[in-house]
Order: structure tokens, then C-alpha cells, then sequence
């Protein structure tokens, strides 16, 4: 069975893409960077050598590998830097604190009001998570 450990990332081996597009990362002269041939991507790398790190802009949080010898294996980003559990917080506020509280305080004619209103504001978290962890 090979080893799931860490290696250290060389800039004279050939790499595949860690983003499955089938490209080859190649360096970048004169920086400590990868680009890929396929996907234009930028990576760097990070934590002495062990962590090869995407330059994007168009993700609110970092995508980061290592490299096992064979394959790219996904480092798993922290809980603070997720949108999932602001995301819930807000769900979990607005379901368990805020309905129950608008429905009592509704008269009968506004409660649908009301209602819709809830479901909106719970649907906004969800598309900030959807928007932020689609590909």
C-alpha cells in the first residue's frame, strides 16, 4: 500500500494538475510557482515545501494539496475559513429564534407575510453556501 504521507514538492518533477483537468504543472522561471498547461492556474508552495497552494480569485477560501508520491491528495480547509457554519448559524437563528417569535407576534391576516419572508432570509445562507462550495 503507498504511503498517504506528505512529500516534499520539487520544482524538477513533473506534476499532473491537481485540479483533474489532465494538465502538467510546470515552474514558473524565476519564482518559487507552478503554472498549469491546461488550466492556467497558479499554484505556490507553502509550508516548506509540503503544501501546493491554488492563486485564485475567484474562491473566497484556498484550495491546497499535498503531494503523496502518486496522486494529489486535498488538504482539508478549517472550520473558520467555511461559509457552512455561518451559513447554518443563520438558519438556526432565523428557523428556531425568529419564526416562532414573527408568528406570535403576527396577526392572522400577515402571518403568509410573514412565513414568506422567513423562508427568504433561510433561503440566502443556503445560496451563499451553494455559490461558494459549486465548481
Amino acid at each position: 500500500m503507498p504511503s498517504q504521507k506528505p512529500e516534499k514538492i520539487s520544482f524538477n518533477t513533473e506534476y499532473p494538475c491537481p485540479c483533474r483537468r489532465k494538465g502538467q504543472l510546470i515552474p514558473i522561471t524565476l519564482t518559487e510557482a507552478f503554472g498549469c498547461d491546461r488550466c492556467q492556474q497558479i499554484f505556490v508552495i507553502e509550508d516548506n515545501g509540503r503544501i501546493l497552494e491554488q492563486l485564485s480569485t475567484s474562491y473566497p477560501y484556498k484550495r491546497a494539496w499535498h503531494w503523496t508520491g502518486k496522486s494529489w491528495r486535498v488538504v482539508p480547509t478549517r472550520l473558520g475559513e467555511s461559509y457552512l457554519p455561518i451559513a447554518l448559524g443563520i438558519i438556526f437563528v432565523l428557523v428556531i429564534i425568529w419564526l416562532p417569535l414573527a408568528l406570535q407576534l403576527a396577526n392572522s391576516s400577515s402571518i403568509i407575510a410573514w412565513a414568506i419572508v422567513a423562508v427568504l432570509l433561510a433561503i440566502l445562507p443556503a445560496l451563499m453556501v451553494w455559490f461558494t462550495y459549486r465548481r
